[in-house]
């Protein structure tokens, strides 16, 4: 009986560990032998990793998350303005805090955070192609509109053109200052020297884009004396209690005359 005792205890056991460590079937190594600890000290296994990070239990680590989070509970619809909970007229202010305060409820699951962002860009991109038609069609009809238009509309028009929104702010506002400084300085002497300078500005703009000295010294003077002219046939039209008392009709004259020279040297070809 003693051999075989001790035959035994010398065969290698493929559950031993070391001193200190427990095994996964609750046996332990001490001096003197192998004791089996009873089931009700033996530690319970989790069936759930709690590792952070990759491996194989990310998966599990994720759907284990998802038991402590809000869900979404439209987040399968598949309209985007009923799952944000906006009508289809709301403005894009209205769909952005709506976004917002949906992610911040249900921040940490994962689906319901993609399907907020997804149907969030859907609307936007919808928004955002239906204002580029509208903008492509505007442009084709008044393109159609002028097609179809008289042939001296169409020659009189061929003398105009659009430039680019810089250069229609600049030359708004030197004009502008322009008839400030002949406002602020009417009550000492006439807007003469303002408009000399007003007109010598519009013919090198005009010049600019004629490479013509002449022709936009032409066109400029021609635009100052139309413009003096409807000035001075506009402006004793104007009610007397609107105008202030300091404003005599040279000024309010040469106003009008910078109007006429803005638009000329802006929107002439």
């Amino acid at each position: 009986m003693q051999a075989t005792a001790a035959a035994f205890l010398a065969r290698p056991h493929p559950r031993l560990l070391r001193i200190g460590r427990w095994g996964p079937d609750g046996i332990a190594l001490v001096r003197g032998g192998i004791v089996a600890l009873p089931p009700r000290l033996r530690g319970p296994r989790c069936s759930v990793s709690l590792a952070i990070g990759g491996g194989a239990g990310a998966s599990e680590d994720r759907g284990f998350s998802y038991e402590h989070v809000p869900v979404f509970p439209r987040y399968r619809i598949r309209d985007p303005y009923k799952l944000l909970g906006v009508d289809r007229d709301a403005s894009e202010e209205e769909i952005r805090s709506a976004r917002n305060f949906l992610i911040q409820q249900y921040a940490g699951h994962e689906p319901s955070e993609e399907a907020i962002e997804g149907a969030y860009e859907k609307i936007i991109m919808k928004s955002y192609q239906q204002r580029k038609k509208t903008k492509i069609n505007l442009k084709t009809k008044l393109k159609k509109r002028v097609e179809e238009s008289p042939s001296w509309v169409k020659a009189l028009l061929g003398y105009f053109e659009v430039p680019s929104m810089d250069i229609i702010s600049r030359r708004l506002f030197f004009f502008a200052f322009i008839a400030g400084w002949s406002i602020a300085t009417s009550a000492e002497n006439g807007p003469a020297f303002q408009l000399a300078i007003s007109l010598f500005s519009c013919i090198y703009f005009l010049n600019d884009k004629m490479k013509n000295l002449l022709r936009a010294s032409t066109t400029g003077f021609g635009v100052l004396v139309g413009g003096w002219i409807v000035g001075s046939l506009l402006v004793p039209l104007i009610p007397t209690f609107i105008i202030p008392p300091s404003w005599s009709l040279e000024l309010l004259t040469s106003l009008v005359a910078y109007i006429f020279l803005f638009l000329g040297c802006t929107f002439l070809k």
